[in-house]
């Protein structure tokens, strides 16, 4: 069969929300992409968990398959789309593909943040391609502007919201001064939370999509458990009032930094102030902020996750795998060249929005001032508010480290004055 005669086969792995629409745009727009490719794509077998489940989409006839090995052992796949999600046996199955000769396109963020140097050594011993844009953010194109459109440029921060259900719910939480709770009721009702939404409140999600952030931005790789990570469970509507007062907002943030030639990456709820241009993100959309030293800011906005705008990020890598595989080429691999020290949160330099109940009486401002001075750190600002026989101080810090700032917390909380220490939660996105 000469060049012009070649037809590229392809395998899909899952027939969920994302497979699903893979699988349709592979069918409804095969034209097009043997147009853009050079070559017909055809599409060979759907593995999935039971013959018999509703799907979105209808699978053409004769091509869904229970026996994932069996379709990757086939040995004339030229690639394989991974949409099953989860460690196992999706890894299992992407090191089959790999083994047999087939470049991988996945959308496996918990996989690749887990393992990642696994998946990219066997990918180039087998000399085949491992894309996975749509492992961050959705549509939203990040990983291939940083991997090749930023590559002459240094990354210097990457700050981003990458998790959808956790925006919606803090969205509505400002909008409408609802409650965690409600908040999360009605992102559930509305399916943009799942029936268990712990991956996504708790920051599971976002510190995954930190870690393939990080690793590709500063070349170096880091881990989900190199991320320092917090959810949004314990934000309360005094927390995001407190911030309304400030003129910010209140976003679960992944915010990945290169400083001293060593690296960060944290998830956690902060107060950005209104101006910036992730504060005006909104419900369930996504956004990445990106940092680097010449071409300055550049930021990225788009839907972060659905079936469709998904299955988009996936057919584009897979437009790219496959003139790959047509032309005999591969394209760049993992890039881990800096080999960065990885910094602990307690490291990391930052600020707090602390919210202090206190007893009103002569002195008590002096002796916190003293307790945040005993720890290295110096006050912005100072707002108090008189309650009765109590006030509430609201404090807010300038940059010096997590374990100084912790440190202070610690020391307010064991104070004979202080009520209790009612609100912490960092400040990013401000010049001081």
């Amino acid at each position: 069969m000469s060049d012009g005669d070649k037809r590229l086969k392809v395998a899909v792995l899952g027939c969920g929300s994302v497979g699903s629409q893979v699988v349709r745009l592979l069918t409804e727009q095969a034209d097009d992409l043997a147009a853009r490719i050079g070559a017909p794509v055809d599409l060979v077998g759907v593995a999935v968990r039971r013959l018999d489940a509703v799907r979105e989409v209808e699978v053409p006839e004769g091509l869904l398959t229970t026996d994932a090995q069996g379709l990757l052992a086939r040995g004339d796949l030229d690639l394989v789309v991974e949409v099953i999600g989860g460690i196992e046996p999706a890894r299992g199955l992407i090191l089959t593909a790999l083994e047999n000769g087939a470049s991988v396109i996945t959308a496996n963020k918990a996989l690749l943040a887990e393992d990642g140097p696994t998946l990219f050594e066997a990918a180039a011993k087998a000399g085949r391609d491992l894309y996975y844009e749509a492992a961050v953010a959705g549509a939203i194109p990040i990983l291939r502007p940083l991997r090749e459109s930023l590559a002459g440029d240094k990354v210097t921060r990457v700050l981003g919201i990458v998790n959808g259900t956790t925006n919606f719910i803090l969205d509505k939480m400002d909008t409408s001064g609802a409650g965690f709770a409600e908040a999360l009721e009605e992102a559930q009702e509305l399916g943009y939370a799942e029936a268990d939404p712990t991956a996504d409140v708790e920051g599971f999600d976002a510190a995954a999509k930190a870690a393939i952030l990080a690793s590709i931005a500063f070349h170096t790789r880091v881990t989900a458990d190199d991320v320092y990570r917090e959810g949004i469970s314990e934000v309360t509507a005094a927390d995001v009032q407190s911030a309304r007062e400030m003129k910010c907002v209140v976003k679960l943030l992944a915010i990945c930094e290169l400083k001293d030639g060593a690296v960060s990456a944290r998830v956690h709820p902060a107060m950005i102030p209104v101006a910036h241009p992730l504060a005006s993100v909104r419900e369930a959309y996504n956004a990445v902020f990106v940092e680097s030293e010449a071409a300055g800011q550049l930021m990225f906005y788009g839907p972060g996750a659905g079936g469709s705008p998904t299955a988009s990020a996936v057919l584009g890598d897979l437009v790219t795998a496959a003139r790959n595989r047509l032309n005999e080429t591969r394209g760049a691999g993992e890039s881990a060249y800096a080999d960065r020290v990885v910094l602990a949160m307690g490291e990391t330099v930052t600020r707090y929005h602390v919210g202090i109940d206190v007893q009103d009486r002569a002195g008590v401002l002096a002796a916190v001032a003293t307790a945040f001075a005993e720890h290295g750190v110096s006050i912005q600002t100072v707002r108090q508010e008189g309650r009765g026989e109590d006030a509430q101080l609201v404090v807010v810090s300038h940059r010096a480290t997590d374990a100084q700032l912790s440190a202070t917390v610690a020391h307010l909380r064991d104070m004979d004055m202080v009520r209790d220490v009612t609100s912490v939660m960092r400040v990013e996105g401000e010049q001081e």
